[in-house]
């Protein structure tokens, strides 16, 4: 990234576009690394239904707290192949997040390089783009997504802990979910404190309660996923 991007980054702003014109991509179906780090790196998902002459719908996945790209990546698979989801997991540069550890910069970088590598290689539906993340990253898709509302139309949130934007970019459609027994990010003081504020915003919020702890069950990634396309 060049240095006039930089303060951008600095407020959380993504600068990455899909391509108006993008050749069909001839890349191999499934999991495989970003090659854009020699340490923290990511990995990029191909669904086994994509048809690689329509733009695809995509998903940028934020792992939490010390996760991995694998881990979104295991949780979103199902719904990407069974939808045609291209999956886009990169990794912090540290341990979570750059705005957790004191501000938006490398990891807003990141992410944007990520962006555009996916945007150069494959045919993306500019529509069906969406930020998703769990707990940490959770906290960062709600953060990254309301500042960059005119890149992702969805933000999905499973078990989110805070949102601190810069500003305020369009009105993205917003998935919430959270377990009323999480002891990782209490619901008291996360969710329910987060969604009131975003629905006085005027955000359109699906929000979910379920029965359980700091985890994400599998009727949830569905339904946030039929938001998503719907």
């Amino acid at each position: 990234m060049s240095s006039s991007q930089e303060p951008a980054a600095e407020l959380g702003i993504l600068r990455s576009r899909p391509e108006t014109i993008a050749k069909p991509s001839s890349s191999p179906l499934g999991s495989r690394p970003l090659d854009l780090s020699a340490t923290r790196d990511g990995a990029l998902y191909i669904p086994n239904r994509q048809d690689a002459t329509k733009p695809a719908p995509l998903i940028v996945a934020l792992h939490g707290a010390g996760g991995v790209a694998s881990q979104l990546i295991d949780l979103l698979v199902g719904p990407a192949d069974a939808h045609g989801i291209i999956i886009l997991a990169p990794e912090s540069r540290s341990s979570t997040w750059d705005v957790i550890r004191g501000g938006y910069g490398p990891d807003v970088l990141f992410i944007d390089r990520a962006l555009q590598k996916v945007f150069d290689l494959h045919v993306i539906n500019p529509q069906r783009i969406a930020v998703a993340g769990f707990s940490d990253g959770a906290s960062y898709a709600l953060s990254i997504g309301l500042i960059n509302g005119s890149l992702f139309g969805n933000i999905v949130a499973f078990s989110p802990g805070f949102m601190a934007p810069t500003q305020q970019s369009d009105t993205p459609r917003i998935f919430i979910s959270h377990g009323v027994t999480d002891e990782v990010l209490p619901i008291d003081r996360c969710s329910r404190r987060l969604v009131p504020n975003l629905k006085k915003a005027g955000y359109d919020v699906d929000y979910q309660e379920f029965e359980g702890g700091h985890v994400v069950p599998a009727d949830i990634v569905e339904r946030a996923i039929r938001r998503f396309l719907g």
